[in-house]
């Protein structure tokens, strides 16, 4: 079911003007009379259709802070904007403190409305993101954190129960599987959480600089060791090391690596005594161990040392059904960082991209879909945003609308046009540039031909100034011929944030 917007006002023009307005953002609309039917609403929206409520702060019986105080029991709370005839900063302060997200007064103008929700559903869509993108950062994230289906419990189990203990753990699995999002949630649940998680990709060092990188080196001990380093296993000291692309070390580095998982010590690139580490290793691997250890380019006996507790993780091919639900999270992602209304991913395109084979596994899934929201031209995304994949799954095409067919310019008229001479309003506004060399446009009337109001055309005029002359708000104000302050106003009205001079 497609996302809607819950307006809650007990007037019943009002509810239909709000409806008619936010259906024309391309938003789906539901109405309710009062707070207790927005909370009936809300109640019985198991699934979290509700993406945002616009609320009447003023309502008999349950008015609108009631409304917000009793949000709170509810185990999903939409964002929600508040509107009163009466506003005040008592009252914008009180229904923020409530759990309001934004502030409007009425009749609150379709510029100003339009943009708060946007910036509602932004805020929304990127929650759990931001979450996740914080617990990443602390190193405290955990396997609740993660996307997966049946497929994916046994990974989830093992490294659970390698989490408990401070047990080497080698990753295996191909490339762009999630490797690090593991290795991540093991360490975040474990009990080193609070301490670093140092990682490192040993195929992206150079080989001269593998053994300084990972154990660090004293200054001078060769050309251009300018000052001491002390290295990633140092770095991780109480924590936990993660050495992604294992296969990738050299040989020499191999035996140091060996050393100090077997003594917990390591030896400093020209340093006279070792170094006393404390560390949890977890390494990953996209390559076949035990076919370089008989081919020589790994050693046995570091294999059996990391290899202690391995875990697998299947390709995106072979767990398919992952991809309903990664391909939901990815949406709302890149819609909220993109400022698009994404509702989701119609029937067709779901199941061409479940029958898709995914040799990239997640990390293309993931570029796949960012792809597709940049494309997109309606809510929902079909096929035709998927052409990269449609070309590669039978019964699948990409239909590429016709470019419209070019408008015959306007005629120019010579002089003032009489009372009674026909003349063609012009469709758009020319304004020259500086140079002369080309112009810019700004549309005079609206999709329905109708003149449009000299708010819009302002607005317009507004953003063409502040690209043009790169958000330098002096040079802007100067040439609008308006005044800095008021400037600054009009910009708050139709939502562009001012960039400081």
């Amino acid at each position: 079911m497609p996302k809607r917007v819950l307006v809650v006002d007990d007037d019943p023009a009002q509810r239909r003007i709000l409806e008619e307005t936010i259906t024309r953002f391309g938003y789906h609309v539901e109405t309710a009379e009062g707070g207790d039917a927005a909370l009936a609403a809300l109640k019985a929206d198991t699934a979290g259709d509700i993406c945002l409520l616009l609320l009447d702060l003023v309502m008999p019986e349950t008015d609108g802070m009631a409304v917000l105080s009793a949000m709170r029991s509810l185990p999903r709370k939409a964002p929600t904007i508040v509107q009163t005839a009466h506003g005040s900063i008592d009252a914008a302060i009180s229904a923020m403190r409530a759990g309001a997200v934004d502030f409007v007064v009425k009749p609150a103008s379709p510029e100003r409305l339009e943009v708060s929700i946007k910036n509602a559903l932004k805020i929304e869509a990127l929650a759990g993101e931001i979450t996740r993108m914080k617990a990443t950062a602390n190193g405290d994230l955990s396997f609740a954190n993660l996307i997966g289906s049946d497929t994916m419990k046994r990974v989830i189990e093992l490294g659970n129960r390698a989490a408990k203990s401070s047990i080497p753990v080698l990753i295996e699995g191909e490339s762009g599987v999630g490797k690090e999002l593991i290795a991540r949630a093991i360490h975040g649940e474990s009990a080193r959480q609070a301490k670093p998680l140092v990682t490192l990709n040993c195929g992206a060092i150079p080989e001269n600089l593998v053994e300084s990188i990972l154990f660090g080196h004293e200054k001078g001990s060769f050309t251009g060791a300018n000052e001491k380093r002390i290295g990633k296993f140092v770095e991780a000291d109480g924590g936990t090391l993660f050495l992604d692309e294992i296969g990738e070390l050299p040989l020499d580095a191999q035996v140091k690596l060996l050393r100090a998982l077997q003594e917990g010590e390591i030896d400093p690139v020209g340093s006279k005594q070792s170094v006393k580490v404390d560390f949890r290793l977890i390494s990953a691997t996209n390559q076949n161990l035990i076919t370089m250890v008989q081919e020589g380019r790994f050693r046995e006996d570091l294999y059996y040392r990391l290899n202690v507790f391995p875990i697998w993780i299947p390709p995106l091919r072979e767990r398919l059904e992952d991809v309903p639900e990664l391909v939901r999270h990815f949406t709302a992602r890149f819609a909220a960082e993109e400022g698009k209304h994404i509702d989701g991913i119609d029937a067709e395109a779901a199941a061409m991209l479940e029958r898709y084979t995914w040799p990239g596994n997640i990390r293309q899934l993931e570029n796949a879909v960012f792809r597709a929201v940049v494309l997109a031209d309606t809510p929902m995304l079909t096929v035709n945003e998927f052409p990269q994949i449609a070309a590669h799954v039978e019964g699948y095409a990409v239909t590429v609308p016709p470019a419209p067919a070019p408008k015959d310019p306007a005629p120019h008229i010579e002089g003032p046009v009489m009372l009674g001479q026909s003349a063609t309003a012009p469709a758009t506004i020319h304004v020259p540039s500086g140079n002369g060399k080309d112009s810019v446009g700004i549309p005079a009337l609206s999709d329905s031909g109708d003149i449009r109001s000299l708010e819009a055309v302002e607005a317009d005029m507004i953003r063409l100034a502040f690209g043009r002359y790169r958000g330098r708000m002096t040079e802007i104000a100067k040439r609008l011929g308006i005044g800095r302050s008021t400037l600054y106003r009009k910009m708050r009205e139709i939502g562009i944030e001012a960039r400081p001079n």
